[in-house]
């Protein structure tokens, strides 16, 4: 079971941005959890959230050594 308490979100956007993010993130060892509740629901059968809303989460003891990766991503995003 995953104690949801020691993880925090560290980015918000599209699928694909997440994704990106997701695997900067693999290649410095650091995993992460991505949210995505309209995909959920899809699953499910009925239809939450909107498909431009995607979290990704990280363990609250991986943000010192994410911190750069996570810059320098927003910083292209937002270019």
């Amino acid at each position: 079971m995953i104690d949801h308490s020691k993880y925090i979100k560290v980015y918000t956007g599209s699928l694909v941005l997440v994704t990106h993010l997701k695997t900067l993130l693999s290649e410095i060892g650091i995993s992460a959890l991505v949210k995505n509740d309209f995909q959920s629901g899809l699953m499910a059968g009925f239809s939450t959230g909107t498909p431009d809303v995607v979290e990704i989460y990280i363990l609250d003891e991986d943000l010192d050594k994410a911190k750069p990766v996570i810059d320098d991503f927003l910083k292209s995003v937002n270019d």
